[in-house]
């Protein structure tokens, strides 16, 4: 049995399991143990049982509430596009916090949103991320990526799929972002970002790591946040990757 994908708060939500006592699985006989063990996290996870009392389609919508708690990003009126969307969680939030124009791209379908643009497709492919700004009706002010790829455990080849999403969607950001737009990015901790961090804080005035509480605690996973990029920046020039 295949793991649902992880997609995708201020303070803890009051939802959830009773403290003190985890709920449990009923039946377990027929799932793998991996797949009971995302279970079993899914079941006493508070912003999970908060994101289901919100009719917020995943608990990272928290994250991103988080993010622009700390960094005021969505702007009323702010165009903004969302790579790697499913299940919509993050185009929830752009759209209550006063976003104008918001559309996201995903391989997976994703369930229509009122008033967001959805496209189905390969982000990485030159014509959908020009269909992308068409649709958007102009430049963006803010890029969301919450994109990530099934992990396997082998931290090399593991890091060099991460990478193989980040780096375009910052040659992107860096592209198409009106002067004083923002990026933000999901990336893995020990992960070589190094070159990336350079090559971003070059071309905005300021860049942050950040790993908002909803981020589970065994989750290596941390938000680049790359705020008001510097007009006329060329674009990005990284070494072809392995996929």
């Amino acid at each position: 049995m295949t793991e649902p994908p992880r997609k995708g708060m201020v303070r803890p939500p009051a939802g959830g399991a009773p403290r003190g006592r985890a709920q449990r699985l009923r039946s377990a006989k027929t799932r793998s143990v991996s797949s009971q063990a995302w279970l079993n996290r899914q079941l006493n996870d508070p912003f999970v049982a908060e994101a289901k009392a919100k009719g917020y389609r995943s608990r990272a919508a928290f994250k991103l509430i988080e993010i622009d708690d700390r960094f005021r990003l969505l702007k009323r009126g702010a165009r903004v596009a969302d790579l790697g969307c499913a299940p919509g969680g993050w185009l929830q939030v752009a759209l209550e916090r006063g976003a104008a124009a918001v559309a996201g791209i995903d391989l997976l379908p994703v369930e229509p949103l009122a008033r967001a643009i959805v496209l189905q497709g390969d982000f990485t492919d030159p014509a959908c991320q020009a269909r992308l700004i068409e649709l958007l009706g102009g430049a963006p002010d803010l890029i969301l990526s919450d994109m990530a790829p099934n992990t396997i455990g082998h931290r090399q080849t593991d890091h060099l799929r991460i990478m193989a999403l980040i780096e375009p969607a910052a040659d992107f950001a860096i592209r198409t972002l009106e002067p004083g737009g923002t990026f933000v990015t999901k990336a893995f901790q020990g992960g070589e970002t190094g070159p990336l961090l350079t090559e971003l804080r070059r071309r905005f005035e300021d860049v942050r790591l950040v790993k908002p509480k909803a981020s589970r605690a065994e989750s290596s996973e941390v938000y680049i946040v790359a705020l008001r990029s510097r007009a006329g920046a060329p674009r990005l020039a990284f070494s072809p990757r392995l996929g």
